[in-house]
């Protein structure tokens, strides 16, 4: 009987290892960045120019081709993903004006690393900005067992500033 319980423990652990923890979903950051009235989503096909700077900031070439993302004034929203150790970070960014307003980990999928999701970390992107070399102007601590999960939300944030840029750049 012993036996057949840890079969059933073992079987289920690669399940719960990688179980997704939806922390808010998309939507709802998306809805609660603009006080539950959204503006409709616009779409940016990553091309040319703005494909190399983020394949630069990234370290490899997006996946997508394009991106949604919401914009009303000078405040925009995106939802962006990128790879921690093995599986996608979802995050939500505002960027208002020239800095960071908000992050938000939405979705996190690894067996490590969770801990970027708490205000005490992601609040250390508050009006960060984006530098002439494409890296933040504000220091982000690390945190000790989340080192890739830390370094997947600072590409994120930097890929935000960029998109968020080249938008206003071409409303201008």
């Amino acid at each position: 009987m012993k036996q057949f319980f840890l079969l059933i423990l073992f079987s289920t652990l690669p399940f719960s290892v990688y179980a997704d923890s939806v922390y808010l979903q998309p939507e709802e950051f998306i809805s609660q960045s603009f006080a539950g009235e959204p503006p409709s989503p616009s779409v940016m096909y990553l091309k040319g120019s703005l494909r190399t700077q983020i394949k630069s900031i990234l370290g490899h070439n997006y996946s997508k081709i394009r991106i949604r993302y919401w914009m009303k004034g000078e405040r925009s929203v995106w939802i962006l993903e990128e790879i921690g150790k093995e599986r996608p970070i979802t995050t939500g960014i505002v960027v208002n004006g020239e800095g960071i307003e908000r992050v938000k980990i939405l979705i996190f999928r690894e067996s490590r690393g969770w801990e970027v999701r708490h205000d005490f970390f992601t609040d250390q992107y508050t009006q960060a900005g984006l530098g002439s070399d494409h890296e933040l102007d504000t220091q982000i601590d690390n945190i000790t067992g989340a080192t890739l999960s830390v370094r997947a939300v600072n590409k994120l944030t930097r890929m935000a500033l960029l998109l968020h840029q080249h938008v206003a750049d071409s409303r201008a």
